[in-house]
């Protein structure tokens, strides 16, 4: 299952300082994990989980593969490019692949780096982008509502359902909120989605600040994190510069690097991390020997899906899952000591996966 953030930005902004970051990060990880790809536009990454290092030093695992996030550049945006402007066309189809939105955003001074707009203004920054991308979903939609019109006009229930949720969309836009924004029912969700809009992706605001306020942010940022308070976004502080020379040292100059900078962890830690809680994702363990691995599902996936992810066939030949918390194995040092401890649970089909469930798949060939 892969889940892909498309990092978006203003042209000088750091977009593509933190994206290099990010793929010299995972051609790093590339000798520890399996399964790190990198194409010149595309990061695969491991999301940054300490939980799967505890499991594999119980169990004794020789092999530890982390669940993966993939970044995908977007081509830069600029003022008018939902008209085609700059390389908007190509921006329009990238989004359109994308599952989330992490939107790079200045938040520093520096004279010897022009900016687009002449002048150094987050949240007007913000403005551009998202304008151009509701005027893309505008232009869309109304194309697309009037067909719609005349069959749900026939008793079409279908059609009704398409233009009725088209119609909230389009009064949203028309009034400069994106769509993501419209409120909809569970039962509208699936129709919600398959309008395939821009502004309906989740959006993750990157924070790029200068050196000095990589721990706490500054007042461009600051400003930046109410925004996306206001909007229920998630948005992140971090440094480019920091991340891109963090990201070509050796594992032990990382550690005295970011001490000497008053910081705990890389930024771009927390920006993956903040990717994957974007999608709404959790990760469940399998643990033995041979590795310790984790597996990406979305919140709220059953027992015979989360298996399907390991392979369809696990999810067709269902039966149980032998189920441990993950705080439960931890405390019991292992299955074993899980079980003894009464710790250890067979779930069925209707089973909701828990974010850290440590699971062995019991199926039918």
């Amino acid at each position: 299952m892969g889940f892909k953030c498309g990092i978006v930005g203003l042209p000088n902004v750091g977009k593509s300082t933190l994206f290099n970051a990010l793929t010299q990060t995972a051609a790093a990880q590339a000798a520890n994990y399996p399964f790190c790809t990198i194409e010149p536009n595309v990061g695969d990454v491991a999301v940054p989980d300490p939980r799967i290092e505890a499991l594999a030093a119980i169990a004794g695992s020789k092999e530890i593969i982390p669940t993966r996030i993939t970044f995908v550049d977007i081509a830069g945006i600029v003022r008018g490019a939902s008209k085609g402007e700059g390389l908007g066309n190509q921006f329009l189809a990238n989004i359109r692949e994308v599952d989330a939105i992490a939107h790079v955003v200045r938040c520093f001074e520096d004279g010897d780096i022009t900016h687009v707009e002449g002048k150094i203004d987050p949240l007007a920054d913000i403005e551009t982008i998202e304008t151009e991308l509701m005027l893309a979903d505008l232009e869309s939609l109304e194309k697309r509502i009037v067909p719609l019109e005349k069959k749900a006009k026939s008793g079409d229930k279908e059609a009704k359902e398409q233009v009725d949720i088209m119609t909230r969309c389009l009064a949203f836009l028309r009034d400069g909120r994106p769509a993501r924004l419209v409120e909809r029912s569970a039962e509208e969700e699936r129709t919600f989605r398959m309008l395939t809009l821009l502004t309906a992706k989740p959006v993750l605001y990157v924070c790029n600040v200068e050196e000095a306020s990589a721990h706490d942010g500054n007042a461009f940022s600051a400003k930046v994190m109410d925004y996306a308070k206001k909007e229920g976004a998630k948005a992140v502080v971090v440094s480019a510069q920091i991340e891109s020379e963090i990201a070509v040292m050796e594992t032990a100059d990382q550690k005295d690097y970011l001490d000497a900078v008053g910081l705990d962890e890389p930024g771009l830690n927390r920006v993956i991390r903040a990717g994957y809680e974007l999608l709404d994702l959790v990760t469940y363990f399998t643990v033995g020997p041979k590795e310790a691995r984790a597996w990406t599902i979305s919140k709220g996936t059953k027992g015979p899906a989360a298996a399907g992810v390991i392979h369809t066939d696990f999810e067709k030949g269902y039966i149980r899952a032998e189920t441990i918390a993950y705080a439960d194995y931890i405390a019991n040092k292992g299955e074993a000591g899980a079980r003894e401890a009464g710790k250890f649970r067979l779930e069925g089909k209707e089973y909701v996966v828990a974010d850290g469930d440590v699971l062995h798949f019991r199926f039918a060939n």
